[in-house]
């Protein structure tokens, strides 16, 4: 007798983890399990789940080095994607389906081939994508060896997977550049807001505006890894550090963070607050308190990722000014529906323009933000999580044709 078809989760991130990734992932997981069987291998620590239950969470140990630890993070994804590989062969069969997101960025490698040597169906859910996130980031130069191993690597496993789940539009383009990907393999689904839509006025006696009330408050936070360059938002606020109309407001974590932190102790900037990341329970205000807010990329990063962020902005219907290429997927949704800039990557006088040119229009500036809360409507996460459902249904047939 057949045993009964299931997805099989492969992920570093879910709850109880706090991390944004483990929120979509759980959720996802939830949605999958109302049709089918679904197992969960967990890097996440205090995850597993005993006990029938369905989703099954099965905790996979692993060792997290502290984050300047390079060498050692390293070699903790690598032994993490060896035991997911483990895990997948002995707990998969052929008509089931192998569900693997790419954070780490070594999981995928592991986890599809584990699929394959199954005979299972395998699905890949690109949230960064590499090697174009290292080039980008200047750890890895476009024609080095280790580059082209990764896009050796990529194209068997993309070549291998049944569906290939995007979050950005930008990225099917580069899917395609490796032989044998068909377009019909791709399947673009947003990700989806975490915050209650809705337009929030700016309210002066938010205390995150602190003595700024009158003034244009420009915000930056979030997650300020490898492919974000917020030095350029603080050389667009020294560029505009006489203007008294402007003020800047901070936050975030992750080596940029590090770089503002730096930046502000050796110049001093009055125009500039920083504030270190708030809890979840004061995010609304917090996002609230800004009258709009910045998403710096580096150069070169169309296609590499799309922060989560940019949707919990548009819930807040606040604008955004997006610093990067204009094919990226944040660009292209800012320019379509008029809810906010697009301004070149890493140039802080455009992007010290656009600023004055939103204090000086604080009318179009609001407008922007409401047409934001409207819009945040169409990123539900009903509507993507039917069509997470969708595509698996249809690995789970071919696995079983």
């Amino acid at each position: 007798m057949h045993k009964t078809p299931k997805v099989l989760i492969a992920t570093q991130c879910f709850p109880p983890d706090p991390s944004t990734t483990a929120t979509y992932i759980g959720a996802i997981a939830n949605a999958l399990a109302a049709d089918n069987r679904v197992v969960v291998l967990s890097a996440s620590p205090n995850s597993g789940t005993t006990g029938p239950c369905n989703p099954e969470v099965i905790a996979i140990p692993s060792w997290t080095p502290e984050k300047g630890a390079l060498v050692k993070r390293m070699i903790s994804i690598v032994l993490l994607a060896g035991r997911m590989l483990f895990s997948v062969l002995t707990r998969t069969s052929a008509r089931d389906v192998v569900f693997c997101v790419t954070t780490p960025f070594t999981l995928p490698y592991f986890a599809i081939l584990g699929a394959k040597l199954r005979g299972a169906a395998a699905v890949l859910l690109i949230y960064d994508l590499y090697p174009e996130a290292l080039i980008a980031a200047g750890m890895a130069r476009p024609s080095s060896l280790t580059t082209r191993l990764i896009r050796f690597a990529n194209g068997l496993i993309f070549r291998a997977s049944d569906a290939i789940i995007t979050i950005g539009r930008d990225v099917g383009p580069l899917l395609l550049r490796y032989s044998g990907v068909r377009p019909d393999k791709i399947h673009f689904i947003p990700n989806w807001t975490l915050l209650p839509g809705g337009y929030r006025e700016i309210d002066p006696a938010n205390p995150f505006r602190r003595d700024q009330q009158q003034k244009l408050v420009v915000g930056l936070s979030g997650n300020l890894g490898f492919t974000h360059s917020p030095r350029t938002v603080f050389e667009a606020a020294q560029l505009l550090r006489h203007d008294p109309d402007i003020h800047f407001l901070l936050s975030g974590w992750g080596l940029g963070w590090k770089e503002l932190l730096e930046l502000q102790n050796s110049q001093r900037l009055e125009n500039v607050t920083l504030i270190e990341p708030v809890p979840e329970s004061e995010l609304v205000d917090f996002l609230s308190s800004a009258d709009l807010w910045i998403i710096p990329y580096r150069r070169n990063t169309a296609g590499v990722s799309v922060p989560s962020r940019f949707y919990n902005l548009l819930a807040v219907g606040r604008p955004i000014m997006v610093s990067a290429e204009s094919d990226s997927e944040a660009a292209l949704v800012v320019k379509e529906d008029n809810v906010g800039w697009a301004v070149p990557p890493e140039d802080p006088v455009r992007l010290a323009e656009a600023i004055r040119q939103a204090a000086q229009d604080r009318a179009g500036t609001a407008q922007k933000g409401q047409r934001a809360a409207k819009l945040a409507v169409k990123y539900g996460e009903v509507d993507a999580l039917a069509r997470y459902r969708k595509v698996i249904l249809q690995s789970l047939r071919t696995a079983q044709a």
